[in-house]
This record gives structure tokens, C-alpha cells and sequence, in this order.
């Protein structure tokens, strides 16, 4: 644990979504609130299909949007912490590879698993 979620608009520049993984994972690593390496588990998932607003001018904005998935347990300002690092790096490493024809808003969200939460490793 954790698990970190990409989704990203087809119009949103990611030249290397497996760097940008990497990236987010060594960000989390670095905060030190995680055991082990194995541990942050992430995965990029590329919107076919999406809708901003309802007109057709707006469809010229896209978004990224990061999921955190944590176990209970960590204060709000621990998650809060988290949220803003994973920000700042999501701007940074996308920031200079978008052309300037799409606004792109940056998300971050993170959301505390049930304590019903299984894992098995086999």
C-alpha cells in the first residue's frame, strides 16, 4: 500500500507515463511514511472518453487526475501532505510539455481504504 491512480484526457501531453510513474513513486518513497519500495503500487490509466462541462469549446480543457489509496490510520495532515507533494510533482513534470492550446487542471485526491481492505501475496 499505497496505490496511486493516473488518469489523464487523451488532449494532455505525457511523453513518458511510465517516468511520470516512477516519478510519483519516488516522491511518495521519499516522504517516508511507507515500509518498503514494493509497497507504492501505481498505474496510468488513458482516458478514451471524457467530458468537461457541456459545451464543445470546453472540450479543449483536459485534466490529470491522481488517486491516492491509503489505509486508515494516517492523519489529515499526513494525506494532506501527501496530496501536495504529488501535486507539485505532477506539475512539474508534465508542466513544460503541454502546448498551451489545452488548459489542463492538475487533481489530487486521496481517499482512505476501508478496513475491509484484503491483500494476499501468493
Amino acid at each position: 500500500m499505497p496505490h496511486v491512480i493516473v488518469q489523464a484526457t487523451p488532449n494532455v501531453t505525457i511523453k513518458e507515463p511510465e517516468s511520470l510513474l516512477k516519478k510519483l513513486n519516488s516522491t511518495l518513497w521519499e516522504t517516508g511514511h511507507f515500509g518498503s519500495l514494493q509497497a507504492i503500487k501505481a498505474r496510468f490509466v488513458k482516458l478514451e472518453t471524457f467530458l468537461v462541462g457541456v459545451e464543445d469549446e470546453q472540450q479543449a480543457e483536459g485534466f490529470v487526475y491522481i488517486q491516492l489509496r491509503l489505509m486508515p490510520g494516517r492523519s489529515q495532515q499526513i494525506r494532506d501532505d501527501l496530496a501536495e507533494k504529488l501535486h507539485a510533482c505532477l506539475q512539474q513534470q508534465l508542466g513544460a510539455d503541454q502546448s498551451g492550446h489545452v488548459t489542463v487542471q492538475y487533481c489530487v485526491e486521496v481517499v482512505e481504504l476501508s478496513e475491509a481492505y484484503q491483500k494476499i501475496r501468493v
